[in-house]
């Protein structure tokens, strides 16, 4: 794949609007791209699914002891690897993570998409679940990763929710990060949870929000049957936002006050000051999930933050080319960034 820096993003003149820059990449017909999948266990013994592409091969030991992750790839691998951390209700199977499945394969990168709890399509063991503040997940994920390819460039890059637990992690961990990763991205990241959750209950965005709340509740009440008591379930039944969502199950699963807290705990805008590993932002000034002027400004970010806000794009659209279009952008852009960052 060509890895030249590709132009600054434009979107096409026959896909006008944030809306439709948005909803138009689930009509692409993807690449077909085939997995593999392994499960590792957790040390609170509940497990996250990886699929992997075809340049990440399976341990050489599958009996490998859960404790200290899959044996090493083969040290002959010395080519790239890309953690992919998915968004809200996301998985290997959404758009931009077959795109970029694809074009890490072509490219002759590894490339392995984490599914946060209970995203791989089996409802995970415990009563909790993943939520944008989870940064001790990405901690645990990331260093089992590379302590499993020693000898590999790694990168990490997350979409949307998954955008911003990494960036938390990111400012968390400081300079400690670079002994991880090398270099980092996030995509159509709602920084400041406030802003986005108030912004996806107005207007035409609400859609965007039923749609969330279509399967994140018969997932919750699915739980709830399995471990009764855990949360109220007629205040789930009543949710119609994100805030009522989170304020019924999110905030009490996961140790928060209510929505509000989760929301200003858990926001990564605070975080982007503190980061030391070289890392880009790329977000659409017209994403309908998260207000322009909540973007964070080049004075809120660390020197090693690059910003790439583009006025058009959506979120996580960035289709381009004429009809019927096609998701290369984000791919080659995320590829260029992560390959020549310092």
């Amino acid at each position: 794949m060509d890895l030249d820096d590709p132009q600054p993003y434009r979107a096409p003149a026959w896909l006008p609007g944030g809306h439709l820059q948005t909803v138009y990449p689930l009509l692409i017909e993807p690449d077909d791209h085939p997995y593999r999948r392994e499960r590792w266990e957790t040390p609170d013994g509940d497990f996250i699914d990886l699929d992997w592409n075809a340049h990440v091969p399976p341990p050489a030991e599958p009996g490998a002891d859960p404790a200290t992750g899959p044996a090493p790839s083969s040290t002959s691998l010395r080519n790239p690897l890309l953690i992919l951390f998915h968004g809200l209700e996301g998985s290997s199977g959404s758009p931009y993570a077959r795109a970029l499945m694809h074009a890490l394969t072509a490219a002759g990168w590894g490339g392995g998409v984490v599914h946060f709890r209970g995203c791989s399509g089996e409802a995970n063991r415990l009563p909790r679940a993943y939520h944008s503040g989870d940064s001790a997940e990405i901690d645990w994920v990331l260093r089992r990763v590379r302590a499993a390819h020693p000898g590999r460039p790694l990168y990490a890059v997350g979409v949307s929710l998954g955008g911003n637990v990494l960036l938390k992690w990111l400012g968390e961990r400081g300079a400690e990060a670079r002994t991880l990763v090398r270099a980092a991205a996030a995509v159509s990241v709602p920084f400041d949870l406030t802003a986005s959750g108030h912004q996806l209950a107005r207007g035409l965005n609400r859609l965007y929000t039923r749609h969330f709340l279509a399967t994140l509740k018969p997932r919750s009440l699915a739980k709830l049957r399995r471990f009764p008591g855990l949360f109220d379930e007629r205040r789930l039944q009543r949710a119609t936002t994100l805030h009522d969502f989170d304020n019924a199950v999110t905030a009490p699963l996961h140790g928060f006050a209510n929505a509000d807290d989760y929301w200003q705990r858990a926001s990564s805008k605070p975080w982007l000051r503190t980061i030391e590993v070289p890392t880009l932002l790329v977000n659409a000034r017209n994403d309908p999930f998260l207000p322009a002027q909540a973007l964070p400004g080049a004075d809120e970010v660390a020197p090693a933050v690059r910003l790439d806000f583009s006025a058009e794009g959506g979120h996580v659209g960035f289709v381009s080319g004429d009809w019927p279009g096609h998701l290369d952008w984000l791919p080659r852009r995320l590829m260029h960034f992560l390959r020549h960052a310092p």
